[in-house]
């Protein structure tokens, strides 16, 4: 009988399958009731909510509202646009006039809608923010959070499109600005909410309205000094001069003052995609794996977060964008999932086969339903219908397979999940800056094996040996193995020189590429006050 009803489930979902990659049409119908007849019962569960309601909730609710973890904005046009991962057109599906194949092959232009999209969403962003700080209602410390929140949205502005208007006035336009000016104006704001007006030669935030205590959903002196330490380990790259001390001196700041630790063993959450039939479902998750799981709200790695929750805190919804149909099965999924976004091979296969990370982030072989049994693929071509994701895929397009490549899993899912998830997700933590400090430290000192010590701190968690030696190659790979999916590539790619190099279905790309083209339709709606980037 269990076998008859997933049958009928299919044939009922294949008749409805279509684009999947528009967010406001309907996709699938719900599932109606679990295999056996009865509605499984999935406990408590506690996913932290939407964040506090205070005088700046506004403001940090566009952390949410400006595509930070979900399809078709900054989250998508930052990774797709790497060797990490691929939206490949599979027939009728996923196709979307190009738009994802220009991102992978890097032919975007200034009419592409992702880019667009999120150009008009960091200004939406800082216009809430502005909007805060213009009402005379914040005190000190919500001010300066406020003034560090509008900075981490310019920050996203310098690196996506560099040459941007610095707008801090509502209602009031402002000329573009040049890259290096922008880089001045996120320094100077992030400075300034630390009470500081430089970090060299003494770093010292003891003077800022910032406070210390721990609250992952809020600015205090850690998070913004993480942020600064991001924006200086990229300064080069902005403006041609690099600032490394200071980006050491921030990320070592934060590691040795703030009261944060690496999620290591005995780091532990319940694990939310247990399924009781299932043996080798773990009961809990440790480590690497807790620090993005939908329970992950008291991370001590996490210094500063976005809050997501499924029914408060919308707009994170990996677990639609990247597996398949028939996957809707194994978590009990409200909804069909899209099944858009896969691994590629190469970035997969850099990860040893004994790192813990590489289990967290992927999904791969052979999937099973929520009691256990082959999940079946009823679309797919050929005699094996069993649903197994392959670490290869095909092609790009036209025709990519179904299954083909790793799925992306690092931010694991929960049985029962609706469209949108609950883990929150981390802008700044501690993991990033042992390789922020180790990067800047090795840079200074022309030697990589510098950076050992801090890579292998990381590498321990992940549960690989240490390294004897590296190169700049061997720290950039070990970079993308933790930084997988937060948002770091690209500019890991851009700083290390290979962001044009040619990977899978992708060839080699003109510098220009390194910013996105500024919109055409703000362009043209600038009266002349915004030019196109040069090459677009």
């Amino acid at each position: 009988m269990k076998n008859i009803y997933k049958l009928f489930l299919m044939c009922c979902a294949l008749l409805t399958i279509s684009a999947c990659t528009d967010l406001d049409e309907v996709l699938v119908g719900e599932v109606g009731a679990p295999f056996n007849g009865e509605e499984p019962s999935f406990g408590d569960f506690d996913g932290g909510g939407s964040g506090p309601s205070d005088a700046v909730a506004s403001a940090f609710n566009q952390l949410r509202e400006s595509g930070s973890a979900n399809h078709g904005g900054y989250w998508s046009i930052q990774s797709v646009s790497t060797d990490e991962m691929a939206v490949t057109q599979k027939g009728g599906d996923w196709y979307d006039g190009g738009i994802w194949i220009d991102m992978h092959r890097h032919t975007y232009g200034p009419s592409n809608g992702p880019i667009t999209g999120t150009w008009g969403a960091q200004y939406s962003a800082i216009g809430a923010c502005n909007t805060a700080l213009a009402s005379g209602d914040l005190d000190a410390n919500q001010t300066a959070q406020v003034r560090a929140l509008r900075a981490f949205f310019y920050y996203r502005l310098l690196d996506l499109y560099g040459r941007v208007k610095i707008v801090t006035t509502p209602g009031v336009d402002a000329p573009q600005s040049t890259r290096a000016q922008v880089f001045a104006f996120v320094e100077s704001e992030l400075l300034a909410s630390l009470g500081m007006s430089s970090v060299l030669p003494v770093l010292d935030p003891s003077g800022s309205a910032l406070g210390t205590s721990v609250d992952s959903y809020r600015i205090n002196q850690f998070a913004a000094l993480g942020l600064l330490a991001k924006v200086y380990m990229n300064a080069e790259v902005y403006t041609g001069t690099p600032k490394r001390a200071e980006a050491a001196a921030c990320a070592d700041y934060v590691i040795s003052n703030g009261p944060y630790v690496l999620c290591g063993d005995g780091c532990t959450v319940p694990n939310a995609a247990k399924r009781p039939s299932v043996e080798t479902d773990p009961d809990v998750l440790e480590g690497y794996a807790a620090v993005f799981a939908p329970n992950n709200q008291d991370n001590p790695e996490i210094i500063w977060s976005i809050a997501y929750d499924n029914v408060s805190g919308a707009n994170m919804n990996f677990a639609q964008m990247t597996l398949h149909y028939s996957s809707q099965f194994t978590w009990n999924l409200q909804n069909q999932p899209w099944n858009g976004y896969s691994a590629l091979e190469d970035f997969y296969n850099s990860y040893e086969n004994t790192d813990k990370r590489k289990a967290a982030n992927f999904i791969v072989g052979p999937q099973s339903d929520y009691e256990g049994s082959v999940i079946l693929d009823y679309a797919a071509t050929g005699g094996d219908l069993a649903l197994d994701y392959t670490t290869d895929i095909n092609e790009l397009e036209p025709n990519a397979s179904r299954k083909g490549g790793a799925r992306l899993g690092k931010f694991s899912f929960r049985q029962g999940q609706r469209d949108n998830m609950d883990n929150d997700y981390p802008i700044i933590r501690l993991g990033d800056m042992y390789l922020i400090r180790a990067e800047a430290a090795a840079r200074i000192a022309g030697n990589w094996n510098v950076a050992l010590p801090d890579v292998n701190t990381v590498r321990a968690r992940a549960g690989v040996a240490p390294l004897t030696a590296l190169t700049a190659d061997e720290f950039l790979a070990e970079r993308g193995r933790e930084m997988f999916m937060e948002v770091t590539r690209r500019q890991d790619l851009i700083r290390f020189g290979k962001f044009n190099d040619a990977w899978w279905e992708k060839p080699t790309s003109a510098a220009f590429r390194n910013v996105f083209p500024i919109p055409q339709e703000q362009i043209d709606a600038s009266g002349g006050t915004l030019t196109q980037n040069p090459g677009y």
